[in-house]
């Protein structure tokens, strides 16, 4: 049983087909259930017993977020895989819920979500919990915590996008410290540096140029699809992934104080 969230496009609608594919029940959530529509057909098609749904999820506003939850917890269905894969990248403004726009969708939304969804994936266990982080982590020098509550800054909002991607990390680490021993493992990765719909708010001609050596989906999705289904990971995780190997993260993504308060400030924000 898995949920991928933003399947409806790019990466997550790559690895909601091949995990369907390999006869998961998977739950793909993004904000247009109708959007989603293609994707389940495109799967059933594929394989006629597929077990695929869709729930209305925009990860922005964190009422849409719990009623996503419930939609899901209510089916009382096990969960082994949460695969937080939606984000943003290059748009500016303030979610609905009153963040940045790259770190309330990209960290804080998932970070509600995950909150909301642990019980079941403990109960679940063995279960995985794989968030694409990015490359840009390492471009972060810090957190600067009032930004977080503020629009975005930047002309091209990729500092912002930076910090929501070293916060992935971050809360990756921090949760796998927490949930040590209790057989939900927890994976961070670098997609690559993947053409997908994710740069969409980039201005253009800045979008043109940056997608001219980007690589596709399909390779996209590989180090995702590894660390949710590979046997060689099972005994691993709050660690770093890069094309399907594990590696370094940031020196300031390494930070466990640092970890440890963004979880706590996310914790007191979702109440």
């Amino acid at each position: 049983m898995a949920l991928v969230t933003g399947a409806n496009t790019g990466i997550g609608r790559v690895t909601a087909r091949e995990l369907a594919l390999r006869g998961a029940q998977v739950f793909i959530a993004c904000r247009s259930t109708e959007r989603a529509q293609p994707v389940l057909d495109e799967i059933r098609a594929s394989r006629g017993d597929a077990k695929v749904e869709a729930l209305a999820l925009d990860l922005g506003d964190f009422d849409s977020v719990r009623r996503c939850a419930q939609a899901f917890l209510a089916r009382e269905l096990p969960l082994h895989l949460l695969i937080n894969n939606a984000g943003v990248a290059g748009a500016k403004g303030l979610t609905a819920s009153g963040f940045e726009l790259a770190f309330g969708i990209n960290h804080m939304g998932h970070f509600l979500l995950t909150q909301l969804l642990l019980a079941r994936l403990r109960a679940s266990a063995p279960a995985r919990i794989v968030t694409l982080a990015s490359r840009a982590h390492y471009r972060a020098p810090g957190i600067a915590w009032q930004a977080l509550r503020a629009r975005t800054q930047a002309v091209t909002a990729l500092p912002e996008y930076s910090v929501s991607k070293l916060a992935n990390v971050l809360f990756s680490a921090e949760l796998g410290r927490r949930l040590a021993g209790s057989g939900v493992a927890t994976y961070a990765l670098h997609p690559g540096v993947v053409a997908s719909d994710i740069w969409r708010s980039v201005p253009w001609p800045l979008s043109s140029l940056i997608k001219l050596t980007m690589i596709g989906t399909e390779e996209g999705a590989a180090t995702t699809l590894h660390c949710a289904t590979s046997p060689d990971v099972a005994g691993e995780s709050g660690l770093y992934y890069d094309r399907c190997r594990v590696k370094p993260p940031s020196r300031v993504a390494q930070d466990p104080a640092l970890a440890a308060e963004l979880w706590q400030r996310s914790e007191e924000w979702v109440r």
